[in-house]
């Protein structure tokens, strides 16, 4: 690759991320958003959370290996449902849901 088209492709790259990412960060520093939009914002850390554990619980190639293997991360799942309902503390959480998954592997 020329060095030309490496340095259009990367000034497209370095225009696009301050336009995605420092621009707002100006545009809307020291004002107040509407708060709705702050509650819509405040469920992006959940979302984000859930996507990496839903693609972690469903695996293809897990099923064919068998169902107990399949069924392993859900049975680890269980129990830190329940303390995320209780606790609120991912940490707390991340620190179960470990701590069952060794568990059943051992099984």
């Amino acid at each position: 690759m020329p060095w030309s088209s490496f340095l259009i492709i990367f000034g497209c790259c370095a225009v696009s991320m301050y336009i995605c990412r420092v621009l707002p960060a100006f545009a809307f520093a020291g004002k107040e958003l509407p708060a709705g939009l702050v509650k819509a914002l405040n469920y992006i850390p959940v979302a984000a959370f859930a996507a990496l554990v839903a693609n972690d619980l469903v695996s293809v190639e897990a099923f064919a290996a068998g169902l107990w293997p399949a069924m392993l991360p859900f049975a680890a799942a269980i129990p830190v449902v329940i303390v995320a309902l209780k606790t609120k503390s991912l940490a707390i959480c991340i620190i179960v849901g470990v701590a069952c998954y060794a568990l059943l592997l051992l099984i």
